[in-house]
């Protein structure tokens, strides 16, 4: 997977954004002001995942390119290395399931709002 192909894939989620709140090379995807992704364009290609935290330990186990959260909360976010071992149909699988949770926790305003958009 190229960056290219990994931002349209965020971007194409409901209601995705995306900001630089930590510099100008971490860009942090969001839904409805809430962090989904991060991701930078250096090489290798990585990207920070939010998990369910037990399933985020058997990815661990399971995969070379999966690893706890770079500088995050590592019960709940992985780093996910592309391109790695891990298949690009997989790592969508992994951003829907990191766009979801974050969608789960929204309000019912915010949820209403999100698919007015």
């Amino acid at each position: 997977m190229t960056f290219t192909s990994l931002d349209l894939y965020l971007r194409s989620k409901k209601g995705a954004t995306y900001d630089y709140p930590f510099d100008e090379k971490v860009r942090v995807y969001r839904v409805m002001d809430k962090m989904f992704a991060l991701t930078t364009e250096e090489e290798p290609l990585e990207v920070n995942l939010k998990c369910d935290p037990l399933y985020a330990l058997e990815l661990r186990t399971l995969y070379e390119g999966i690893r706890g959260g770079y500088h995050m909360n590592k019960k709940h976010w992985n780093t996910v290395t592309a391109n790695l071992d891990v298949e690009d149909a997989f790592l969508k699988e992994l951003i829907d399931h990191s766009y979801d949770l974050i969608v789960e926790k929204l309000t019912k305003k915010q949820k209403e709002m999100l698919e007015r958009s």
